[in-house]
């Protein structure tokens, strides 16, 4: 018995023909196709094509043709349902048992496609009738030209009463079978059906394979609401379906960007513009089937919202959502707006290049939430701290455990980075951080300086407390040193409360056993003796000072400067020992030098 045509479509959707076929066959790009040699007969110029946004392979020299169960049955002598199966554990998707009611619901559903598209065409037909002319003209006035309302198959609803029904009737469609696509209504049985959609500019929507699966409609003139969508039905389900997908789908494989906007006319309006890549949601906020949709065509689909207050909380919803949903080469972009503005409006006013413009100024999904969240965090400390806790909360929604690791630098960075920018005074009582930067020492000695930085946090877990900002701005070249860097900043707020022991057991059970032998090998026996366990906090500090200043010998005669500079406008206790500290490591790192 066959199988429902909608599972087949979504099997299909799921595996891409070119990778399937790209296992067996080395294929190279020949314009919008694959080309290659046919596996199924010996040739020496290639005429083997895979099509695919049409979804088939073609031989020309053989003749084979087919979709991607097609060529598994051919490539390895497979039945339908084993290639299916097959095909099926791929895609994650579970073959449905056929049973008489899955054939009959099958029937039945490439029966209501069959008048969804009639009744398409009929609205269609009545746009060009005297009675279609206000919204003919309405479309035209929104910058409309007359092949893209052919494209999108935009059409007129009439006034209703039953035009519709009266239209269809001569091709045997019945009242039951326009509630069943949603074009009536009939609130109770004992009532005749009546039409949802009168007075509008209609909107056919699509599925990906451009099946008509429901309408949507636009009043004109005064009335509410602006715009209807049809109810959800056997062939229509909102959360499952972008419109204009058919079109984007065909777009974005020949090179145009995945864009979602907020309604009809904007992905009208943008795919008249040069921008073919534009879907919508129909009335509610993303879903993750829609974003499903979306990836199979796109590795960073961009969203685009407005650029006020509502679009960015529009803008924050969606990126939420997609964080549990993300990976490696599977992320969204953002766009937003000018105030006042939509896409369509834009294009219509501006011209494709002001939209272009905005394009160009997309912004990845990490940037979108730093800046939403960290933007502005507040000046006091509980502010900054309930940023910093919702970031690393954010983060921490991400499945991929790389990069959720990498969303976490991320936003530590520019943390930093901006903190840097606002302030002068660095986390060690005055000492500003420094970027990262090549090393300046010879490498062996560069190393042991880095050691030295390593085992003195080990020695004084407190001291990353104040050292994390520091720390982080550096980039250690010996790389066992710089996986215990990154976790030592990754991890500040517990480390920083534990006792040593503590803090190299939990180093180890995070998988740094290795990198630790580098560090304790020697234990701590080559540092200062000031460092050890008797050592006060400001010795500690000023022997991180100065192997911190070592790894940029220039920097420190810089933060000399500044520091004689801040105690002659400000003479106070706390200015007098941060020279008194620089002063320290000054002498310290000439100390060194000089050593025999």
């Amino acid at each position: 018995m066959a199988l429902p045509p909608a599972f087949l479509d979504e099997l299909r959707a799921r595996i891409p023909l070119g990778a399937l076929i790209g296992r067996r066959v080395r294929l190279t790009r020949a314009g919008r196709e694959l080309k290659g040699l046919c596996p199924f007969h010996a040739e020496k110029t290639p005429s083997f094509h895979v099509v695919e946004d049409k979804g088939f392979f073609h031989c020309f020299g053989c003749g084979a043709h087919g979709d991607a169960i097609g060529f598994l049955m051919r490539a390895e002598g497979l039945s339908f349902m084993e290639a299916v199966e097959r095909l099926a554990a791929e895609a994650g998707l579970a073959v449905p048992r056929p049973t008489p009611e899955a054939a009959a619901a099958a029937e039945r559903a490439a029966s209501l496609s069959a008048i969804a598209e009639a009744a398409a065409e009929a609205f269609a037909r009545r746009l060009r009738l005297p009675e279609g002319r206000a919204a003919l003209a309405y479309l035209h006035e929104r910058g409309l030209m007359d092949e893209t309302i052919a494209l999108f198959s935009l059409g007129w609803s009439g006034e209703g009463r039953g035009a519709l029904l009266a239209d269809l009737r001569r091709q045997g469609v019945t009242a039951e079978q326009l509630v069943a696509i949603g074009l009536m209504k009939q609130d109770e049985p004992s009532r005749p059906a009546v039409d949802l959609f009168f007075n509008r500019v209609m909107f056919p929507i699509r599925d990906r394979r451009g099946r008509v699966i429901g309408f949507g409609g636009r009043v004109l003139g005064e009335g509410q609401p602006k715009y209807l969508n049809g109810p959800e039905t056997s062939l229509f389900v909102k959360r499952k379906t972008l419109y204009g997908l058919d079109l984007a789908a065909k777009a974005i494989r020949c090179g145009a960007s995945a864009l979602v906007v907020e309604g009809y006319l904007d992905v009208i309006a943008l795919h008249q513009a040069g921008f073919g890549g534009a879907v919508a949601p129909l009335g509610t906020a993303l879903t993750e089937e829609q974003l499903a949709e979306l990836w199979r065509l796109s590795p960073e689909p961009v969203l685009c919202f407005d650029g006020d207050a509502a679009g960015a909380r529009a803008a924050l919803r969606a990126a939420e959502l997609a964080l549990p949903l993300i990976g490696p080469g599977r992320s969204l972009a953002f766009v937003s707006l000018p105030a006042g503005e939509d896409p369509d409006s834009l294009v219509r006013r501006r011209g494709p290049d002001a939209f272009s413009v905005i394009l160009s100024r997309r912004r990845s999904l990490a940037d979108l939430l730093y800046e939403t969240i960290a933007g502005e965090p507040g000046p006091t400390p509980e502010a900054r701290a309930a940023a910093r806790r919702r970031l690393e909360e954010l983060a921490g929604r991400i499945g991929d455990r790389t990069l959720q690791e990498e969303y976490r630098r991320h936003f530590r960075d520019r943390w930093y980075a901006e903190l840097r920018a606002k302030r002068t005074v660095g986390p060690l009582r005055g000492v500003a951080p420094r970027p990262a930067r090549p090393p300046l020492a010879p490498a062996r000695t560069r190393a042991l300086r880095e050691r030295s930085l390593i085992a003195l946090i080990l020695a004084h877990p407190w001291l990353l407390a104040e050292a994390e900002e520091a720390l982080a701005a550096e980039r250690f070249s010996a790389a066992p040193l710089e996986r215990i860097r990154a976790a030592l900043v990754a991890n500040a707020g517990e480390i920083a409360a534990l006792d040593p022991p503590s803090v190299i057991d939990h180093l180890r059970e995070s998988g740094l056993g290795d990198a630790l032998e580098a560090v304790l090998a020697k234990g701590f026996s080559d540092l200062p003796q000031t460092t050890l366990a008797g050592a006060t906090p400001d010795e500690v500090r000023t022997a991180f000072l100065a192997g911190l200043q070592a790894l940029d010998p220039g920097r420190l005669e810089q933060d000399l400067a500044e520091a004689r500079a801040r105690l002659a406008a400000e003479f106070t206790e706390e200015n007098v020992r941060r020279l008194a500290r620089l002063v320290e490591a000054r002498e310290r790192l000439l100390a060194e030098e000089h050593a025999p």
